[in-house]
């Protein structure tokens, strides 16, 4: 499948201890997106998407807010080559 792409992604903010990561991997799953999340140790979230290029940008869009008690500051993404993630899962 050509039209796959990845997001590499950190999201800042209020985003850790607000069910981001769980929020995150429930979205991505029903979205059909593949990677995996993880908190990073200066209190940003780090993501990584892989699918459809609309649904990786979908789900780029759904980081702007959320879980409903985040509060994002900012979004920053990086777009390139799939990598190969299959499924989705909470990285530690």
């Amino acid at each position: 499948m050509t039209d796959r792409v990845r997001a590499h992604v950190f999201v800042s903010g209020r985003v850790q201890g607000v069910f981001y990561r769980a929020s995150t991997r429930d979205a991505a799953r029903e979205t059909g997106v593949d990677g995996w999340v993880r908190n990073l140790d200066d209190g940003r979230v780090e993501a990584v998407f892989e699918g459809p290029e609309g649904d990786v940008r979908d789900m780029v869009a759904w980081c702007e807010t959320g879980s409903e008690a985040a509060e994002v500051e900012d979004v920053d993404a990086e777009y390139g080559e799939p990598e190969g993630e299959d499924g989705f899962e909470i990285r530690r």
